[in-house]
């Protein structure tokens, strides 16, 4: 019996352009859809963009747009790179829709009336100078739990842990640049802790990888807190229906936007997408996410359609993050490719089948190794898989007018058999997001296939008295291998897929390479790939070092006065710097200088006298006793002011929005910062 599956991807935040780190799990996702489409199970794909959230307002602000010309304009832009590479989903939507108002609202009062949602009064980090309080991604902060700086006030994106914003180390407005007040302010919690014991079964279960249950258990055995899912104007996304000026969480409804895009789908097919939400449904669901956001998906969202009367996910497919040559994505250096860049050089199907080849259904980072790339589609894809048609179908189309042999070999009937066989185990791979397992089983037979007609030699016998036919044979035999091969790849290889078809005048599907083709014509062969010259991957990194060049603003809601990450440096460099901790003894403003204070500095050994243009952020006197950070090596420098003798060192845009590095306590003068 065939099954009925819906699955969904996590939302592509819609402030932004793809790129390679969404297609790792956007391709892993298309990859398992298609084998569930070409097994004959009935398989849905709903997706959309992720359209709500502060990100946006910052973003459209910066552009002088309003939120809503921005997320249309996102949509086109990745509605075109889904097409562009290849992916293939039923219905792709977005959260600022009427289905997800609708149903956000839904399932929202259904947790009300069940007394699930309640009022409090909470602490939250309020911008004194743009006179607002702060959302989570409007404040940036050192995470309370690992400690790794840069990171949003409602999780670190190193270590997943969920957090208040208050609890951020060193917060600072992402609007304003300043340091953030501690105000008041009430808001609407969904009673998560009431789900403990549900979720502890679920994430136990089959629902969850085990690397993924064991890191929830540690969020559980904590004890669980109730989520806010409110938060103030202005914020872009759905008015809670019974709370003016208050806003559901971007967390709360983009989950829900699953449901939704299914129902718009719906609306088209005439299907009723309630079979599949409801409790008890036979349909499997399963949602394919990134690490780092495993406790939405796992806790929150579970416990969330629990209290709403609506089923929970089958499955909850996690994945890791994309490296690039062994290091974090980065713009400067060139890696931090976005689809569109990398369509205009090379197919998808190259980055496809690279990312099919090392994935597989663990919580492992990926990475993409530039020169390993080139090799392995090189070597693969051109040299194995498209040599086989291209070395078999020459002569079929100039000997034999385009016919393949009336009967197959008997005695390599095993054989084709044994790749027959090799269904199964691929199948079982495919099925359990094995891809790379996959991929080395389809290489091992395009290796096998390639040693058949070495050995076979057909341009030898073609020029022997009685070898024609065979030649015919031995091309015959060598093209089914082809097609069997190419219907194993499909999943992986639509593109190429569709050529096979086209090229072999015939339907690839699992049934139906059970029987070899014989007897058959074919259309003239016609090239399917081309080699990946280095030159194509330099291309795509200096096409991303230039647009990271030209960018006004850093990506997802950062503050556009960041200046972009400066050319890369040589450790030896950083090598060469003494940073020692000081404590400044005094502090004076500098007669006839707008900016510069003269400070006083205890580093241990000695006292130093250092200039710093930091008087527009701060009062000499509030300076005093204050530890800092200084370069103790730097050549001293002759002002008119006197002689400075160091750099004390500070973050910021400038004038009063600079901000003095400060150790944690416990740091002494003289110490060095390693």
């Amino acid at each position: 019996m065939n099954r009925e599956i819906l699955v969904t991807s996590a939302l592509p935040y819609a402030n932004g352009p793809l790129h390679l780190g969404h297609l790792l799990e956007y391709v892993q996702t298309d990859i398992w859809v298609r084998y569930q489409r070409l097994s004959g199970n009935k398989c849905r794909w709903v997706w959309a963009d992720d359209a709500h959230g502060t990100p946006i307002m910052l973003r459209a602000e910066a552009e002088g747009i309003t939120p809503l010309e921005l997320i249309d304009r996102m949509k086109l832009e990745h509605e075109r790179d889904i097409a562009g590479f290849l992916l293939s989903p039923d219905n792709f939507h977005t959260t600022h829709s009427e289905e997800n108002r609708e149903m956000a609202e839904l399932i929202y009062t259904r947790l009300r009336d069940a007394g699930l949602i309640v009022k409090r009064t909470i602490k939250q980090l309020y911008d004194a100078k743009a006179n607002m309080f702060l959302s989570d991604r409007f404040v940036k902060g050192i995470c309370p739990n690992c400690g790794e700086p840069d990171q949003y006030g409602d999780n670190c994106e190193k270590c997943s842990a969920t957090y208040d914003a208050t609890e951020l180390k060193s917060p600072v407005s992402q609007v304003t640049g300043t340091v953030p007040e501690i105000r008041d302010s009430e808001q609407h919690f969904f009673a998560l802790s009431t789900f403990k014991d549900m979720l502890v079964e679920f994430t136990r279960s089959d629902a969850v990888q085990d690397e993924v249950a064991n890191k929830l258990k540690e969020w559980l055995d904590d004890g669980l807190q109730d989520w806010d899912i409110s938060r103030n104007a202005p914020y872009w996304g759905f008015e809670i229906p019974d709370a003016p000026g208050k806003y559901f969480y971007v967390w709360l409804d983009a989950p829900i936007a699953y449901i939704s895009s299914h129902k718009h789908l719906a609306e088209r097919t005439g299907e009723d997408f309630m079979k599949t939400w409801k409790p008890g449904s036979e349909v499997e669901v399963y949602h394919f996410i990134g690490k780092d956001i495993t406790n939405f998906h796992c806790l929150f969202w579970p416990a969330m359609l629990e209290g709403a009367g609506f089923r929970k996910p089958t499955g909850i497919f996690c994945h890791g993050f994309l490296m690039v040559d062994g290091a974090k994505m980065s713009k400067s250096r060139g890696t931090a490719v976005t689809v569109e860049t990398y369509l205009k050089h090379l197919p998808p199907e190259y980055l496809r089948y690279y990312f099919a080849a090392k994935l597989t259904s663990g919580v492992v980072d990926m990475n993409l190794n530039l020169e390993d790339f080139v090799t392995r589609v090189n070597a693969d894809l051109v040299g194995k898989v498209v040599n086989i048609a291209s070395r078999c179908a020459g002569f079929i189309s100039k000997q034999f007018d385009g016919q393949l042999s009336a009967t197959y070999p008997e005695n390599l009937r095993k054989d084709y058999d044994n790749f027959i066989s090799a269904r199964s185990i691929i199948s079982e791979h495919y099925e359990t997001r094995e891809y790379g397992k996959a991929m080395r089983e389809i290489m091992l037979l395009a290796e096998h296939a390639n040693t058949y007609i070495n050995d076979a030699e057909p341009w030898v016998k073609i020029k022997a008295e009685g070898g024609r036919d065979e030649v015919q044979a031995i091309c015959t035999v060598g093209l089914n291998y082809f097609r069997v091969i190419m219907t194993y790849l499909a999943p992986v290889l639509p593109e190429l897929a569709s050529k096979t078809e086209s090229f072999l005048n015939t339907t690839l599907s699992l049934e139906a390479i059970d029987e070899p083709l014989t007897a058959h014509g074919i259309e003239k062969f016609k090239p399917m790939m081309t080699r990946i010259e280095p030159a194509m991957i330099e291309k795509i990194i200096e096409e991303t070092k230039e647009l990271a060049a030209t960018e006004a603003s850093a990506i997802t809601g950062s503050n556009p006065d960041v200046e972009p990450i400066k050319d890369e440096i040589d450790i030896s460099v950083i090598e060469k710097l003494d940073l020692r901790i000081a404590t400044i003894v005094d502090a004076t403003a500098v007669e006839g200088a707008d900016k510069l204070v003269e400070l006083t500095l205890d580093i241990g050994l000695e006292q130093r006298t250092v200039f710093a243009g930091i008087k527009a952020a701060y009062k000499p006197e509030e300076l005093v006793g204050r530890k800092t950070v200084m370069v103790a090596n730097l050549k001293p420098r002759k002002m008119r002011f006197g002689l400075s003798s160091g750099m004390v060192l500070a973050a910021g845009p400038g004038g009063d929005n600079l901000f003095l590095l400060t150790p944690d306590d416990g740091a002494e003068p003289g110490m060095r910062v390693k």
